[in-house]
């Protein structure tokens, strides 16, 4: 009897996606006719406007700590301002975004490990997630952005990786969030990057940005200016090679604020045991190598990301990812795309070590514990129309991490998770949307996500 409720609670939050998709396009029937000439006249005036929902179910039916099904979403509203256009600012375009998060968290609730199975997950209230400043310089080679931004929107990032509604993948490799304080859409702080072309084809791109642990909380709204509970900056610097159809680049980033010791505590000794507070450091460096690549004319892609610790006392020493993204299916449908990508996150051994000490402190034992967490998604993203996608996914987690409960005594079972994930373009419904600058839709951070390019 009670399996029964917990697979009804699943389809239920499963089907709630479809249900809303269903209502947004019963209006779209009737908005059609006004969507000829708004949004061309707000592109010609020199602005462009962005509002889009995204929501995003997901239900364990096996694996994890118990069986649950929970829901996610967000409205974006962004809006990008030519300044050439409006005030004769050449090249200079001012972005604002805000979104409103709400709902649960399936990997916090019901499986137990350390990456979200929702990508839309985070920062659950009103947020201003962008206000910058970008500047175009000696005829486009030259971009520089500053304000109040998140940095995983500019670096470690492609069209492809939000194919999927797993956040191992979408919208960056999970790593870089593990090992380094990167702030995480749209939990905006005080940062900018500046990317230079030295051909049109081969680049150098760095940034710089505020670390505040403030800036990730629920009671933030993204208005601490003032830098309050600052603790250093993360350096970002990715070198790229952009032939036709991909990317291949290579970079490293430096981290200066805080963060605590994975398994110690002041004194050096492991802090769970005697129930003391974790060390806390400064300073720890990373490496990664990426790429993506077009291999068909037909329109699959391949991507894979490769990530290391450099120094520091980290949880994760690695972090490998493999995809490929087919766009045009088969039978009809060329706007269409299929998608599967695996990762594997492999642990520090004081970060076992942690778990294996907060085992014995109950009971358990300490032997057994995974050195890796394997995270897979397959899916398919139907287009419906120009302003409507939905992607139903089936996702599986080979070893879950004990993150979100340390003192199991045992280790968590693999999970099996059902995931659909929708969005509504509704600027495209009322005919503002037009041309929109990559640096504030996010490239999937927004949960609007266009179809990849293959150009």
């Amino acid at each position: 009897m009670k399996t029964n409720k917990v697979s009804r609670k699943i389809l239920k939050n499963l089907l709630c996606g479809a249900s809303l998709l269903a209502l947004a396009t019963a209006a779209h029937a009737q908005t059609a006719t006004q969507t000829g000439t708004l949004g061309q006249k707000l592109y010609d005036d020199g602005v462009s406007i962005s509002l889009n929902y995204t929501g995003e179910a997901a239900g364990n039916p096996y694996g994890g700590i118990r069986q649950g099904s929970q829901y996610a979403g967000q409205l974006y509203l962004g809006g990008d301002f030519d300044m050439g256009k409006i005030a004769g600012l050449d090249g200079m375009t001012i972005h604002i975004a805000v979104t409103q998060r709400h709902g649960r968290n399936l990997e916090e609730d019901d499986i137990g490990n350390n990456t979200s199975v929702q990508e839309i997950w985070g920062t659950q209230n009103l947020h201003l997630a962008n206000f910058s400043i970008e500047q175009k310089l000696f005829g486009g080679r030259l971009d520089v952005n500053f304000g109040r931004v998140a940095s995983n929107i500019s670096f470690f990032t492609s069209p492809l990786y939000c194919q999927f509604q797993s956040n191992s993948a979408c919208g960056n490799p999970t790593f870089i969030f593990k090992d380094a304080n990167f702030t995480y859409f749209p939990a905006s702080a005080w940062g900018g990057d500046a990317k230079f072309l030295f051909t049109p084809n081969t680049y150098v791109h760095g940034g710089v940005y505020e670390v505040s642990p403030i800036d990730k909380t629920f009671v933030d709204h993204g208005f601490n200016f003032g830098g309050k509970g600052d603790t250093g900056v993360v350096m970002p610097v990715e070198f790229g090679y952009t032939p036709a159809g991909g990317l291949y680049a290579i970079g490293a980033w430096y981290d200066t604020g805080a963060y605590s010791d994975p398994l110690n505590d002041a004194t050096g000794q492991p802090a769970l045991p005697a129930n003391q507070p974790y060390a806390q450091h400064h300073d720890r460096s990373g490496f990664f190598l990426r790429f993506n690549q077009q291999v068909t004319p037909q329109g699959l892609s391949v991507f894979g990301v490769f990530m290391t610790k450099i120094t520091g006392a980290v949880a994760e020493d690695r972090y490998y990812e493999l995809g490929a993204v087919q766009q045009g299916i088969p039978w009809g449908r060329p706007r269409d795309t299929l998608g599967f990508v695996v990762n594997d996150q492999e642990f520090s051994r004081a970060f076992i070590q942690n778990i294996a000490d907060a085992r014995e402190s109950v009971g358990g034992t300490g032997w057994g514990i995974p050195h890796r967490e394997i995270m897979m998604e397959l899916n398919y993203d139907a287009r419906i129309g120009k302003a409507f996608t939905i992607t139903p996914n089936l996702q599986y987690i080979l070893n879950p991490d004990q993150s979100a409960e340390p003192f199991r005594k045992t280790n968590i079972p693999d999970a099996f998770v059902l995931g659909v994930k929708f969005t509504v373009d509704l600027a495209e419904l009322g005919g503002a949307l037009r041309h929109l600058n990559n640096r504030n839709t996010g490239a999937g951070y927004s949960g609007y996500k266009p179809p990849p390019s293959f150009d």
